[in-house]
């Protein structure tokens, strides 16, 4: 019975999560790794769901910023395109 409580909770969290998709970038994978990690780790699963979200969502918005700055790099200077 527990497990079917913490699986309502994960999904429950995801369908919550998937309502604001601009800041939940990384979180749903996230949620689901962490998820059964945490299940197979003494069956805490909802607190693996949560950390997993976390981490998921700081390692998305990690990899937006660095590709953000390489295309920053990438552009010609303002001057340049000018000519």
């Amino acid at each position: 019975m527990n497990a079917r409580i913490a699986i309502a909770t994960v999904l429950a969290a995801c369908i919550g999560a998937a309502a604001a998709p601009a800041q939940a970038a990384g979180c749903l994978k996230g949620a689901a790794v962490g998820g059964v990690g945490g299940h197979f780790a003494g069956h805490h699963a909802v607190a693996g769901a949560v950390v997993g979200c976390a981490v998921g969502h700081h390692i998305a918005a990690k990899k937006e910023r660095e590709a953000r700055q390489a295309a920053a790099a990438n552009q010609p200077p303002a001057s340049a395109a000018q000519r």
